[in-house]
């Protein structure tokens, strides 16, 4: 029986990991580079540790341009996307209950967790479909489930 080489099984393949510079994102991106993809993080600020095997954008990806740029950079530099992992996730809101949100909080937050994803799914998903080849996976804050003490938004 043949042994399946798990470090080259996603060869060939082109990801994009969002808010890939650290935590879950970055390693994600690390398994995925193992695995032989070409990854490509994306976040507001560069990785701590520079890691020339992961291709880096830099975009704010809570604002329609900056989701823009990095659709734009990958179809323009690869012509396709084969992987989307949205990982980006993002509260700055104040602890305190419901009342103790502004619409400005309740604002930067669905920018991020919501329209972030929703935009580059909207900018990917159409080649992926034309393809009948691709993956996205979205992840989400525990929060959803399992609630923080004093925490307004997950």
């Amino acid at each position: 029986m043949e042994q399946f080489n798990f470090n080259n099984e996603l060869s060939g393949q082109i990801a994009l990991v969002t808010g890939g510079t650290k935590g879950t994102g970055k390693a994600i991106a690390e398994r995925l580079l193992q695995a032989g993809a070409t990854v490509i993080i994306s976040a507001r600020n560069a990785p701590e540790e520079e890691n020339s095997n992961l291709h880096f954008i830099a975009a704010d990806l809570s604002t329609a341009e900056g989701t823009q740029k990095v659709i734009s950079e990958i179809m323009s530099a690869y012509g396709r996307l084969d992987i989307l992992i949205n990982n980006l996730g993002s509260s700055t809101t104040p602890a305190g209950g419901f009342n103790a949100l502004s619409d400005e909080d309740w604002e930067s937050t669905l920018k991020a967790n919501l329209l972030a994803p929703v935009r580059l799914d909207r900018g990917f998903l159409p080649q992926m479909l034309e393809r009948k080849s691709g993956v996205i996976i979205h992840i989400a804050s525990i929060q959803g489930k399992l609630p923080l003490y004093d925490s307004t938004l997950p």
